[in-house]
């Protein structure tokens, strides 16, 4: 039973990022609810496996690590900026990947997640160049964060949950 309901929280946490990517990207907001039920989701995960994959103080651990860079990043960038750089939605969907990464799955999500960001926006400014010939200003670009972050917590989970060993690669 308990392999059922560690199964049907993969399954939702995995609709559950999917749903934010494409809300973020259609209205640059991620909704604290569904981060909320990514949180409960994991947290259940890790409880339908006795905590197999990791004890709570890792779950925690993660949590402040994915959350707190972020955050970090965030009060950097808007002193630096002058103006909001980083939403809190993707400060909440760094800690709850936290929740269910632990401490050292979340820093690969955490660059995994940059480096789809970077690719995403390379990709919008192409797509820009190649339509109109011209570059918009960078100054006024804007890129909702959370796709490419959920996109290196879902990364970083296959490799976490699913490791790629008997292939070589990790």
């Amino acid at each position: 039973m308990l392999e059922i309901v560690s199964i049907l929280c993969l399954l939702i946490g995995t609709g559950l990022l999917a749903a934010l990517i494409i809300i973020d990207l259609r209205t640059l907001l991620l909704p604290n609810i569904l981060v909320l039920s990514l949180a409960l989701a994991g947290f259940m995960f890790h409880a339908s496996t006795l905590f197999f994959y990791m004890p709570v103080s890792d779950m925690v651990l993660g949590g402040f690590i994915g959350g707190g860079t972020l955050y970090l990043i965030r009060a950097l960038g808007n002193a630096f900026y002058k103006t909001d750089t980083l939403g809190l939605g993707d400060v909440k969907l760094m800690a709850v990947g936290g929740l269910w990464l632990g401490s050292y799955f979340i820093l690969i999500a955490l660059m995994a997640g940059a480096v789809a960001g970077l690719v995403h926006g390379l990709m919008l400014i192409v797509r820009q160049w190649i339509k109109t010939r011209r570059i918009e200003s960078l100054s006024t670009f804007s890129l909702p964060a959370g796709p490419g972050f959920a996109a290196g917590l879902f990364i970083a989970a296959l490799e976490k949950f699913f490791p790629l060993t008997h292939l070589g690669l990790s």
